[in-house]
């Protein structure tokens, strides 16, 4: 029997968001068990409580929210009563590291650029809402 498999290169798509404050809900999902399980054994890190949120907006972003909806990313395998999720690397502000998730529900903001990190995001690059951050996302 063969085995076919995709070899391709990773690409990095550089983008530029505005900071913004989420909804509050990004601590207490952090702080599950299997969500902490998951994010060590698949991205490398335990996050910290809380996410870094970004709005993007613009041509750029149409075009790479396209480019990830065709990637696989990394799958975050909820437990019953949670949804799955799709994450890739991300690079923040040049210095942090962390993954960008994309949760698989229904009327998910399109332009919502939801990070977790294992370092507090916002108070590590002293951000405030509206600052412009660079972000780079390895697919």
């Amino acid at each position: 029997m063969a085995v076919t498999e995709r070899i391709s290169e990773a690409q990095t798509l550089l983008l530029v968001g505005e900071a913004c404050s989420g909804l509050g809900e990004g601590a207490s999902f952090t702080r599950l068990d299997w969500v902490r399980r998951e994010f060590l054994a698949k991205l490398g890190f335990e996050p910290y409580p809380g996410t870094f949120n970004l709005h993007m907006g613009g041509d750029d972003w149409a075009a790479a929210r396209r480019v990830m909806e065709r990637e696989p990313g990394i799958a975050i395998a909820p437990e019953p009563g949670f949804c799955a999720a799709k994450c890739f690397h991300v690079v923040i502000g040049g210095c942090i590291t962390g993954a960008v998730v994309f949760p698989e529900v229904a009327g998910y903001p399109s332009d919502k650029f939801e990070v977790i990190s294992a370092v507090p995001v916002r108070q590590a690059l002293g951000v405030n809402d509206g600052d412009s951050i660079a972000v780079s996302v390895v697919c």
